[in-house]
This record gives structure tokens, sequence and C-alpha cells, in this order.
């Protein structure tokens, strides 16, 4: 096939709804789902406009089961009319023109001081995107009506004297499958998306109806973004939240237009729930930029500069970071301004560099009067910082040690103490003991497939893992071993060690560990020392069903030569029901004392042999018996002993 000539001719233009329909990532940022959610935020963007404009306080969403959707505001009603400066009708510019809108002037003031929807795109991307959008608008006692398809209107614009009193526009519409890939948006994202607006938009009310469910939700903040934090933060502060607001004017370039900028800033510290938002013009800044990096700024210096006047400081230390305030800071800002420069259309980041040092020197000096005036909060922000500070520095510590502690392979020159390991490679087959002491390592050694069955010893009572510090736990050899021979790393649970974890599920080398201990209660004791290790360092591992408890018979039961085994007392009288003539019974010895032969048939043997898997079908009920039984909840235990104490008596040996 020969080739076209790129000549002059080849240079095209795209007009009218294609503009849209045909490049819908280049105005709405996606054709995916992203995309096609950006039309409801553009749309709700305008309404809301008007709301903070004063005219209306009440905007109405609902979410139909054809997945249209429709937007209602009580504003003034969009100009639909015949528009003289323009010599073109009003519908024509907003709904079907891109870069047209009325709110190119409103650094005078002119139509909206401080606008989300700027960029007279959203009307017209949304409606050349939709497979269908109707309008109705009431103003000036008359109700206008419109009809789209696929970009194009039918029928022009309609318009009759109306009764209805009250103004407002109504715009449903249906994204197109043909423009985007997905256009099923989910409730959540309108609940999310109509709470964030009722923050930053106080006294504004959102009401959502969702056709599917039938469900109702209404969102509206007094105060806020002041009761959003209260909200979130569970009564749990470390310090009070504080609130300030202040408006100035500047300009992002000397050669540039100045501009108005307003700012509102709530913060509080608190250890158990921690908060980064910022929003622009009513747009939730998923990016931050110009306020993220003014928080930072301000944070990090002033409680730097709190420090080093108190001398907290030792001697030779480094700074603090943001990332050690971070971990105990809540922050909202909440900014507008009458000219924005965001990163996209999108409006998940601004740009601003007269907002970025504005924010930057606003925040500084609210902190520094804040410090001045309650020292005792200035106080408590400046240890916890330091706090959060040492820890971090601690877990990196701890990280570079557990590197080299848990790594490296197994191998002849990098040997685990008694580790006794297997023939195969393959960890399908793979099968690791966990034993009790020295004495048992031999004969469960001897005992054993070692074509597929490894062993590692545990000698004595390890230490207590559910109450011990990471940095005592990994100083232990016996864990430290015990994690190099399972191979997949270790589960940080910390959140100064967020990124400590080592963890690798595919580096486990092995399908089955089975922890084998005595049948009494030290046996019992170690293995429950020895799960709790477990759950601690690789949760993971128990709830991917890996870890295996192997029952060991309590009872041998001779009778005419031949011998019986039984793990209950439930499970020796059936046996002896089942027997004629006179039976000798045992209790079994210690794994240490059993032969070879008995270890395979009981303990080891694939046919013969019985485990127990460990399952965390409810992980807080286990994490709570665990805390309970070996944790620093003592009145807990004495509780449980006092209550299921007497069921064990015949365990425990009383002679």
């Amino acid at each position: 096939m020969a080739k076209q000539s790129y000549g002059n001719d080849s240079i095209t233009q795209l007009k009218g709804p294609d503009r849209v329909r045909l490049r819908p990532a280049s105005i709405l940022g996606s054709d995916s789902l992203e995309g096609c959610e950006h039309t409801f935020v553009e749309i709700l963007a305008n309404s809301i406009d008007e709301a903070r404009e004063g005219y209306g306080k009440v905007i109405e969403v609902t979410r139909f089961k054809d997945q249209s959707i429709q937007v209602r505001d009580y504003g003034r009603g969009c100009p639909l009319d015949y528009n003289e400066k323009e010599g073109r009708y009003n519908w024509e510019l907003v709904y079907c023109e891109l870069y047209a809108g009325g709110k190119y002037n409103n650094n005078e003031g002119e139509n909206y001081e401080y606008s989300l929807g700027l960029n007279g795109l959203g009307s017209c991307a949304t409606q050349y995107s939709s497979e269908y959008m109707d309008v109705t608008v009431y103003k000036d006692g008359f109700k206008y009506d419109l009809h789209f398809e696929k970009g194009y209107n039918i029928g022009g614009l309609k318009k009759e004297p109306t009764q209805e009193k009250r103004t407002g526009t109504i715009q449903r519409w249906k994204p197109d499958l043909e423009v985007f890939t997905d256009i099923d948006i989910p409730l959540e994202f309108f609940t999310d998306m109509l709470k964030k607006q009722a923050v930053v938009n106080a006294g504004l009310t959102f009401k959502l109806y969702d056709e599917p469910s039938n469900q109702r939700f209404e969102y509206v903040y007094k105060n806020g973004i002041t009761d959003y934090m209260k909200e979130l933060s569970q009564e749990k502060e470390l310090t009070p939240i504080q609130f300030y607001e202040t408006e100035t004017r500047g300009r992002d370039r000397e050669d540039l237009p100045e501009y108005k900028l307003k700012m509102q800033l709530a913060f509080c510290f608190n250890n158990y729930v921690n908060l980064l938002d910022y929003y622009h013009n009513s747009s939730y800044l998923v990016n931050g930029g110009s306020p993220d990096k003014a928080v930072r700024n301000a944070f990090t210096s002033e409680i730097d500069k709190y420090i080093r006047a108190q001398g907290k400081y030792n001697k030779d230390e480094s700074k603090i970071t943001f990332a050690d305030v971070q971990d105990s800071l809540m922050v909202i800002t909440n900014s507008f301004s009458t000219m924005t420069s965001y990163e996209n259309q999108t409006k998940k980041a601004i740009t601003n560099k007269f907002i970025q040092e504005a924010m930057t020197d606003f925040i500084r000096k609210r902190l520094e009067i804040y410090f001045i005036e309650n020292k005792m909060d200035a106080d408590k922000i400046m240890e916890q910082v330091l706090i959060n500070k040492r820890s971090r520095e601690s877990a990196e510590k701890q990280r570079t040690s557990m590197k080299k502690k848990l790594s490296g392979n197994i191998d002849i020159n990098n040997r685990v103490k008694k580790f006794v390991d297997c023939r195969t490679k393959d960890v399908d087959k793979r099968e690791l003991y966990i034993v009790e002491g020295d004495s048992a390592l031999g004969s469960v050694k001897m005992g054993r497939d070692s074509e597929f069955q490894a062993v590692m010893p545990v000698r004595g009572k390890i230490l207590n893992c559910m109450k011990a510090e990471y940095a005592r736990i990994f100083e232990s050899e016996i864990i430290t071993n015990l994690v190099r021979v399972l191979g997949c790393g270790v589960e940080i649970q910390n959140k100064h060690a967020k990124d400590l974890s080592l963890f690798d599920l595919q580096n486990l080398r092995w399908n089955k560990i089975i922890i084998c201990t005595d049948a009494d209660v030290d046996g019992f004791q170690i293995r429950t020392l020895i799960l709790a290790m477990l759950y601690r360092l690789t949760p993971t591992l128990i709830s991917e069903g890996k870890v295996y408890i192997a029952e060991s018979p309590l009872f041998e039961i001779t009778h005419k030569g031949k011998t019986y085994f039984a793990y209950d007392e439930k499970e020796k009288a059936k046996i002896l029901s089942g027997l004629d003539g006179k039976a000798t019974i045992q209790r079994s010895k210690g794994l240490g004392e059993n032969e070879p032969e008995m270890m395979w048939q009981t303990t080891m043997n694939p046919a013969t042999r019985r485990l127990i898997r460990v399952m965390t079908d409810d992980a807080k009920k286990t994490s709570d018996y665990f805390e309970t039984l070996l944790g620093d909840d003592l009145d807990g235990r004495k509780a449980l002993i006092a209550e299921k104490g007497h069921l064990y008596l015949d365990d425990l040996d009383l002679e």
C-alpha cells in the first residue's frame, strides 16, 4: 500500500463536538472513568460558584439508574438569551464554545470574585462528551429549555413564561460510552466529593439522591473546616484545634497583574489521626502544589526554631524534617484567589508562586504567635515532634541492622547454627519443623524424610514478642536465625517505621511451617511463644495458612504386641473400649525420648500424622487473646485465669 503524501492538505482541524469527543483527555484529563467523573466536577463547580456569591444555599445532585447525572442549584440562572456584545445566543457560548464564560474578569470583581469553574471549558466539554444533555433554567420570570444529543443541539432554545418564583439551573446529562471507556461512576465518588465541598463551603447544603439504592445523603458544615477537623480528630487532640484566616493581594511576577488571595488554616496535633488536606477555590488538591509546599516549609521551620530556642536538640543532633511533624499533624488549608494557575484542567494542584509565598508567611507568623501565647501547647508539640524524629532515626538504624542480620541465603558458608536443611529445592514440597530443644532435634532428624523435611531447633523459652520492642526482638539470636531460615523477611507494624518492613511472601522457602513441641505445659508455652513471634513478625504466614501445629500423642497403648496412640482422653477411652484383654497404658515421652520410627509414624509421616492449621479468621480476636495472655494486660489475664483456669488443672504437674 502506497504511503500518502504529506502536503498542505494533510493538516486538518477538529471542529465542534469532535474537539472533545475525539480527544477527551486533553480537556478532561482522561478518557477513562476519571475523565467521566470530571464532567460532574465541572458542572458542580458552576453551581458552587453561584452559591458562594450568595445566590442559593442548597445544591441538589441525583444519580440515576441509567448512569445519567443531574445537578440543580437555586442561583440566578445561567444566562441563555441573545448576547448583543458577542452577537450570539449565550446558550451557544456556554454549551457549544470552549473558552467562553462569565468568569474571565473576576479579578476586577465583575461577576465571580473567587471561582472554581474558571476556564470556560466545563459546561461545553461536558455537553460535547455526553450521549444527551438537558438544561432547564428559571430566570427573570421565564423557563428556558435546551436539549443536546452527542454534542449537537436539537430543537433550539425554548422559552416560555413561568409562575416559578425560584431561580436556578437544572442540568442532566449522561456521559457517552463512545467518548469514555467507563461511565459507571460509583456512589462513593459522589458522597466523597459532596462532603469535601460542604467542608470548604461553610454553610452550603449539598443533597444527594441515589436512585439505584434509593438512598439520600445531606452534607453541611456550619463552621467549615474546623467542624470537619473536629469530626475527624475523634476528640483525641494533643493540642486544641486552631483556626486562622486572612486576605491579601499580590502577583506571581512583577510584570503580571495583581490578584486577591483569601486563606483559611485549621490545624491541631494528634497522635491517632494524621491529615494533610488542601483546597483551592473549592477544588480538592490531590497533589497539593503551592499550599503543600507552604505547609511543609512553615511548620518545619517554626517548630525547628522553637526547639532551638528551648535548647532541646542534643549535641550534634540533626534538625527535624517535615516527616517528623506530619506523624502527629492534622492540617487543612482552604484558599481562594481571583487568579489561579492549575497544573491542568483537572485542578489537582496549583502552581502560583505568590500563593505559596503568602501562605508560607501567613502560617509562619500565626505559628510564631501561637507558640508565644500557648507555651504548654508549644512544649507538647516540640516534645512529640522530637519523639517522632528520634523514633524515625531509631527505625532507620533498625532497618540497617535487620538487613545485615536477616539477609543472605542459608548455605554452607552462611549456616544457621543446628539448622538441618532438606534436599529438595521445590518450595511446594519443602516442610520446616520447628522443634523444642536440642534433644528433640536428634529424634526428629532421624525420624524425618530428609528429602523434603528440614528441622530447626528452638532452645528453651524464646522471647515474648508481644511485649518486647523490635530492637530487643532482633537482638535474639534464636529469633533472627529462625527468620533467616524462613527466608521471607518480617512485617513491621510501627508508624515510625512504615518503610522498615522487609517481608516478601515470594521469598518464603517452605510450603509448611510446622511447630512441634511436647504435649505438656512447657511445650504448650513454647508453642504459644513461637506462634506469638510469627503473629507479630510474619502475620501473613498465618493468614495464608502456612503455619501448622503437629499434634503429639498423649498416650501409648500396647496390646498383644501392637502399639496404639491416643491424642487425648476421649480417644484413649475409645481405643480401650475396642480391645479385649489387658492393655498397657503409658504417658507419651517427650520428643527427645521418642524412637525415630515413632516420630515418623506419629508426627512426620504425611499419611499418619495430625497437623492443625493455624488460622486467623478473626484477626482482632486472635490479637486480643495474644495481648491478654502475653501482653501487659495483667488484670485481663487474671480474670481469664479465674474464669478458665480450672479447665486446665489436669494438664499441670501437681505432684
